[in-house]
């Protein structure tokens, strides 16, 4: 028997509630630790911060509906450094090669997964890697728009959003849904913008 309506938004707030009691928790942990003390004034104000914090200042409702998954967190690290240790090198070696001006594009990727969670893991992710830097996140449609450095031709567009769509693969292996992780692997073709 399907869950009743108010049943279903009682499930609703108190995921709500619990996510901005987490938030509420994280904020006085961070106050104190910029602090570098941990004494009563020092959490008295954490409190009190973190409240006006979430009161004056709410953000959208981000909720976890992924489960951690070891061997998708693994494989998401260890691709990660090797990224980073790679454009790094060619960043590095673009600064040092005398004369040579390399070109730049800015690309529109259109994410598999729109959920708010996985276009901001996708977007700090790819800001990380030298080389690539977002300029905008158009939200509602769940579309990042990506700095690319040093690109040739249209084939080097294409692998840029292709290397930007396997990140958000590996993001949503590590920690996307169920629901999620079939979106990112089926073999959908979405439209490229340019």
């Amino acid at each position: 028997m399907p869950p009743s309506g108010s049943a279903s938004k009682a499930r609703a707030t108190a995921g709500r509630r619990r996510d901005q009691l987490i938030a509420y928790g994280w904020l006085v942990l961070v106050w104190n630790l910029l602090w570098g003390d941990f004494s009563w004034g020092n959490l008295l104000g954490g409190l009190l911060v973190a409240g006006a914090v979430l009161v004056f200042f709410p953000l959208p409702p981000v909720t976890f509906t992924g489960r951690l998954r070891l061997r998708g967190l693994l494989v998401f690290g260890g691709r990660f450094g090797v990224e980073l240790v790679r454009a790094s090198a060619h960043v590095a070696r673009i600064a040092v090669h005398p004369g040579y001006v390399p070109r730049s594009a800015i690309i529109a990727v259109q994410l598999r997964v729109s959920t708010d969670l996985n276009l901001a893991l996708t977007a700090e992710v790819l800001s990380l890697v030298p080389g690539t830097l977002i300029v905008e996140v158009d939200r509602d449609a769940g579309i990042l728009y990506v700095h690319v450095l040093d690109v040739r031709g249209p084939a080097d567009l294409a692998a840029s959003r292709a290397r930007i769509r396997d990140v958000e693969r590996r993001i949503v292996s590590a920690v996307g849904s169920d629901a999620e992780l079939r979106m990112v692997r089926s073999d959908r073709v979405d439209k490229e913008f340019s």
